[in-house]
């Protein structure tokens, strides 16, 4: 009777205490600003190109699209360009 007693006792321990546990944080959602870090590191994980990354990242936090190069500021040498009345 006493090893009964004995073995009752610790399945009932340990059925209680596996009852009294917290969820791992596994087992949980994940909350949007988690989402977003890991989709931010996973972005960073790719190798893509500068633009590529920067236009995936504007898009991933909601941002305008960056500004790219327009080409208008570049300058031909045998060009001459007048700045604010005068020859360059």
């Amino acid at each position: 009777m006493n090893r009964f007693l004995a073995v009752s006792l610790l399945l009932v321990t340990s059925v209680l205490a596996g009852c009294a546990t917290q969820p791992s944080p596994e087992m949980r959602p994940y909350t949007a600003e988690e989402t977003k870090q890991l989709a931010l590191e996973a972005l960073g994980r790719r190798g893509l190109s500068f633009d590529d990354y920067q236009r995936q990242r504007a898009a991933l936090l909601g941002q305008p699209k960056p500004f790219g190069f327009d080409h208008q500021g570049e300058m031909n040498a045998e060009r001459s360009v007048v700045l604010h009345g005068r020859p360059s």
